[in-house]
């Protein structure tokens, strides 16, 4: 049975639907740091730039947030740096994504549950995306699965994540519903969905499970790519429409991806509450949805409780959906 999205809907979040956060009065963190656990160029990138720039912009913060980089499991490394020894930061946000939440659901940081952090915000919604190289022999989702079902050999799927990443499990989604043994996909791991981009722009594979946002960043910035096919219920807006759903192509699958930001499980009730205050603010500014599109992303505005409790929510259908796929569970 395909995987259907439990999520809260995009479209169905105004922004009045915000959890409601009192008013500290805490102070604004000194040196506010943002961290996205991965390279430059992929989605944890674009997560902490939106926040850099829209905070700011909106007046919520007055210095600006500051960009580190901590690549590693897909957010493993941070997790665990913030986790076992950066506590109680009140400065620093780190940026989480439906894949954290996967990984989280199968074990894949170590020794820390969902229950380990505080999470802070939900700040915008992506989707899954098929990408190809401009050139590419495949035109189209269909083709791709059918060459693949013809020698399983034949075609190098890249992918930001190890098996049981979010992107291995689009592929492996795909090559299911196409009757293909998904565990005989050839497949190669990279650490982001940058590193996929660049390997695909080399010839390195053929085709990368990758998100819209960073794939249509790096297409808007000159790169020979395109968009094969997006794991959302219907097409998407703006320059988007014209990219069919895997849904239209026979395929019916979505992957819709929160983007947000957690901090360190020992952050003061007043501190944790003064980041939510701010994105609250933020995600209400009169420009926040031109800076969404700018980054094709969409709407998913949630803080504080709220937060929490639709990731303990994801955590739960992720562990399901790891299960059915053969995947050890936490």
């Amino acid at each position: 049975m395909p995987f259907v999205s439990r999520a809260v809907s995009a479209a169905a979040i105004s922004l009045t639907a915000f959890a409601a956060v009192p008013s500290t009065g805490a102070a604004e963190p000194r040196n506010p740091e943002c961290i996205a656990p991965a390279q430059p160029g992929g989605g944890f990138d674009i997560t902490c730039k939106l926040a850099q720039a829209t905070l700011k912009q909106s007046g919520a913060v007055k210095s600006q947030v500051r960009l580190s980089y901590m690549p590693g499991g897909i957010g493993a490394v941070a997790y665990n740096a913030v986790v076992g020894q950066r506590r109680a930061e009140p400065g620093t946000i780190i940026a989480f994504s439906a894949g954290s939440l996967l990984n989280l659901a199968q074990g894949k940081f170590g020794a820390y549950t969902e229950k380990d952090v505080r999470w802070v915000a939900s700040i915008g919604a992506d989707y899954g995306a098929v990408v190809v190289r401009n050139e590419s022999e495949f035109k189209s989702l269909d083709g791709l699965m059918s060459a693949i079902k013809k020698d399983v050999t034949s075609v190098i799927i890249g992918a930001g994540g190890t098996i049981g990443s979010q992107d291995w499990m689009k592929a492996a989604m795909a090559a299911r519903a196409a009757g293909i043994d998904y565990k005989a996909m050839r497949f190669v791991a990279f650490e982001g969905g940058g590193d996929c981009a660049t390997a695909l722009q080399g010839g390195h594979v053929d085709v990368c499970m990758n998100d819209v946002g960073d794939s249509q960043a790096a297409i808007d910035g000159g790169a020979p790519l395109k968009l094969l096919a997006i794991f959302s219920e219907d097409r998407l807006p703006g320059k988007l429409a014209g990219v069919p759903t895997a849904k239209e192509q026979g395929f019916d699958i979505q992957w819709p991806i929160v983007r947000g930001f957690y901090v360190g499980p020992d952050v003061s009730d007043a501190d944790y509450a003064w980041w939510a205050d701010a994105f609250t603010a933020t995600m209400k500014s009169p420009d926040y949805a031109a800076e969404l599109q700018k980054r094709n992303l969409f709407p998913l505005p949630m803080t504080g409780e709220q937060t929490t409790a639709f990731v303990e929510e994801r955590v739960t259908a992720y562990k399901k959906l790891a299960a059915d796929f053969g995947l050890a569970v936490k």
